[in-house]
């Protein structure tokens, strides 16, 4: 069964695809498990007793609940912001992401002309109304500006000619494109307009997140009591050169209403950085990936859209030709930046899974956010962790397995 059949099975009259246990190892507490599922919902999680390697189940892969990505621009060489998408883009890019242990995503629409984000946002919509996997994994679209700082550096890869400021008629536009399905929007607080905006959106039920900006303390400080909740891929997207202080970082770091997402694939940020940030923010640290479509290709060069001729290398590293110093993206998914942050003692191994699961359900409102417990969604995941490497065994969505490592099931 591929992940469609398997989605539209839970659609299906209903919706009662039975009972189902799923062991392994718990991710908090390393102890055998057996996660009982009823009709797509967790309904116990019981001791498993008879684990195959004896009492401590070290044979087990470990399980916890579904990866989260908040920002998703694309993957296996399919992108949410090429102009017409190729067919079944996201169709495509969901069952990568399922291979990845990804059981909910928002795709990432970016700055572009106004028609081309209301037509990535009608394809979206148009593949979550016909295709029953998308449906399911897809929690929401994320807009990925245009209401951005026009500054060189703060305003990263996209394009300057089409940034301007927030404008809530030409957003209504493109939510009526996306069928209501805009869940996130990142914006620079720099605009005057901001505040006003923040709080329409907020009044809409759309998070707002501060981004590729060059704000001022009071702008960010205006940006929070308006209402924004995150900030994107803190730490990227800025200027080369900073104040010492005060400093817009700073500004975010601060700020207890923010929570940060941070791009942990080991090229990104720095190792102290992150540690800092995650010990500031605590239970308000999200890893995204901000994959683009290079992610899961081979190494090699490659032409991107945005910013011409890349290079992709065997560790994984995604640059400018001929500027090595230059990324051009990231070409890693959740379970390498959990690996790198537990890898490296930045935390435990069940804190970087929250960072990727737990939290960003919770900032989002997603029924996901209970975790590993009783009347939470069976989105499960079964991994294996080496200390080196986070590998999936086998995803479940609502109980639904749309990925198995061994059959290649939901490939």
């Amino acid at each position: 069964m591929n992940a469609a059949a398997g989605m539209a099975a839970i659609e299906g009259a209903g919706a009662a695809v039975g009972t189902a246990e799923v062991s392994g190892r718990h991710y908090r507490t390393g102890e055998p498990v057996a996660v009982c599922i009823e009709n797509g919902t967790i309904v116990s999680v019981r001791p498993l007793t008879d684990a195959p390697a004896g009492a401590d189940g070290r044979e087990l892969p470990w399980i916890g609940p579904g990866l989260v990505d908040l920002q998703i621009n694309g993957c296996a060489g399919f992108d949410f912001n090429t102009i017409p998408m190729a067919d079944g883009t996201a169709q495509r890019i969901t069952e990568a992401l399922f291979r990845e242990g990804v059981t909910a995503y928002y795709p990432t629409v970016i700055t572009n002309s106004d028609e081309a984000i209301a037509e990535g946002m009608r394809t979206i919509a148009a593949a979550c109304d016909t295709d029953p996997a998308c449906r399911a994994a897809i929690a929401g679209i994320h807009l990925e500006g245009p209401f951005i700082s026009p500054e060189d550096g703060a305003r990263g890869a996209h394009s300057k000619a089409y940034v301007k400021a927030p404008d809530w008629e030409l957003f209504q536009r493109w939510q009526e494109s996306a069928g209501g399905r805009i869940r996130i929007v990142t914006l620079s607080p720099e605009w005057p307009e901001a505040p006003a905006f923040i709080e329409r959106c907020v009044a809409h039920g759309v998070r707002v997140s501060i981004g590729h900006t060059a704000a001022t303390s009071e702008q960010v400080k205006a940006a929070v009591r308006a209402g924004a909740t995150m900030s994107t891929h803190l730490g990227n997207g800025a200027h080369r050169l900073l104040p010492r202080h005060p400093n817009y970082i700073w500004d975010q770091l601060a700020e207890d209403g923010l929570a940060s997402c941070l791009i942990a694939d080991g090229f990104h940020l720095p190792d102290a950085f992150l540690k800092v940030a995650l010990r500031v923010k605590g239970e308000r640290a999200i890893l995204v990936s901000d994959a683009v479509s290079f992610s899961g290709m081979p190494p090699g060069m490659y032409n991107s859209h945005i910013g011409g001729q890349v290079v992709l290398t065997p560790e994984g590293k995604l640059y400018m030709a001929g500027e090595p110093r230059l990324l051009a993206g990231s070409a890693q998914l959740l379970p390498r930046g959990i690996a790198n942050i537990a890898r490296k003692g930045l935390a435990s191994l069940a804190a970087a899974w929250e960072m990727a699961s737990v939290h960003p359900s919770e900032r989002m409102g997603l029924p996901s956010a209970r975790g590993l417990v009783p009347g939470a969604p069976a989105d499960l995941v079964r991994f294996r962790w080496d200390g080196q490497r986070v590998r999936i065994v086998e995803t479940y969505k609502s109980g639904v397995k749309v990925y198995d490592s061994v059959t290649g099931e939901g490939k």
